[in-house]
C-alpha cells in the first residue's frame, strides 16, 4: 500500500509529560541486532535505539530523522528498525516525517519495533519484517503522579493518542478498529509471520538480511540495564535530572581502555543489584 493513504498524526505534547519505554520491551530488545551489511547506503536511516533523546542526548529523534531525510532528498529511503520504543510523541513526529517523504519508503523491522517504534514502522510504502522479529502495540505508556483528580485528567488526555494509534494501525492493516483497540489494551506482541498475515507487514526479510553484530557484549547489556534503571527510577517519581546523574554515575568509567571488561562487568552487577532492590520496593 502507499503511505499516502495513511492518516497524519496530530501531536499535542503536554508540558512536563513524558512517555516511557516499558520494562517488557527493554527486556526483549537486543541492541546488537542490525542489518547485515558492510556499510549502510547513504539513503538508509537507522532506528536502532530508544525513541527520543535519553540521558546522554542520544536516541532517535524527529529532528535527526528529518535532517537525514533532507540530506537524502527526493530519493527512495530504507528505514532499518530495532527499537524498544520510547517517546510516543517523538514517534508520531517521525511517522509524520516519513509519511510526507516524496519518494518510496521501505521499512525493515530487523529485531523489534515496539510501542512508538511500531507506529514509525507503519509509515513505509513497503514493510518487511524478520521472521524472528516482533511488533509490539499497546496503549500510550507514561509515568505520572498526583491525586485522583490529576490522574483522571491524565487518563482523559491520553485517550486521543491511543485513538490515533488505532487509526494508523487500522489504515495500514484494514483490521477492525475495535479489535485493534482490544489488542492495545492487552499489549500485543506480533511475530513476523503473524504481522504479515494481519497486514502489519508486507513480507518477511530473508534470513541473511539480519545479523547479530555484537559491538561489545558487556556494553550492550550495560546499555539495556541503564534504560531499565531509568524507567524504574521514573516510576519512583525521581526527577529526570537526578535519574540522569544516577545512571551516569553507575556507567562512569566503562570506557576506560585499561580495564574496560572489568569495569563494565562491575557496572552491570551494580545496576542489576540496584534494579533488584528497586523492584522489591
Amino acid at each position: 500500500m502507499s503511505k499516502r493513504t495513511l492518516p497524519a498524526a496530530t501531536i499535542v505534547a503536554r508540558p512536563g509529560m513524558r512517555t516511557e519505554t516499558t520494562p517488557a520491551a527493554l527486556e526483549r530488545w537486543n541492541p546488537d541486532v542490525q542489518a547485515a551489511s558492510d556499510g549502510e547506503a547513504d539513503n538508509t536511516i537507522s532506528v536502532l535505539d530508544v525513541i527520543g533523546a535519553d540521558w546522554y542526548g542520544e536516541g532517535v529523534t524527529a529532528k535527526r530523522v528529518s535532517a537525514a531525510l533532507r540530506a537524502i532528498g527526493k530519493r527512495d529511503v530504507v528505514v532499518n528498525i530495532n527499537s524498544p520504543g520510547g517517546s510516543f510523541f517523538e514517534g508520531l513526529a517521525i511517522y509524520n516525517a516519513l509519511r510526507e517523504h516524496p519518494a518510496h519508503v521501505t521499512v525493515k523491522v530487523l529485531g523489534i519495533a515496539a510501542s512508538a517504534a511500531s507506529v514509525i514502522a507503519m509509515a513505509g510504502d513497503e514493510i518487511q519484517i524478520a521472521r524472528s522479529g516482533f511488533l509490539m502495540i499497546h496503549n500510550t505508556w507514561i509515568v505520572a503522579s498526583g491525586d485522583r483528580h490529576a490522574l483522571r485528567d491524565v487518563a482523559d488526555w491520553l485517550e486521543p493518542f491511543d485513538a490515533a494509534a488505532v487509526d494508523i494501525y487500522a489504515a495500514r492493516t484494514g483490521m477492525d478498529a475495535k479489535e485493534l483497540a482490544k489488542m492495545l489494551d492487552r499489549e500485543a506482541w506480533i511475530g513476523g509471520n503473524d504481522a504479515v498475515s494481519k497486514g502489519f507487514a508486507d513480507s518477511l526479510l530473508s534470513a541473511d538480511a539480519v545479523e547479530n553484530r555484537a559491538r561489545n557484549s558487556a556494553e550492550g547489556r550495560s546499555t539495556v540495564a541503564a534504560h531499565k534503571l531509568d524507567t524504574l527510577l521514573a516510576q519512583l517519581n525521581v526527577p529526570r535530572s537526578e535519574r540522569r546523574e544516577i545512571v551516569q554515575a553507575l556507567k562512569g568509567g566503562t570506557h576506560d581502555a585499561a580495564a574496560t571488561g572489568t569495569q563494565d562487568a562491575a557496572v552491570i552487577a551494580e545496576v542489576s543489584d540496584l534494579l533488584a532492590s528497586l523492584k522489591s520496593i
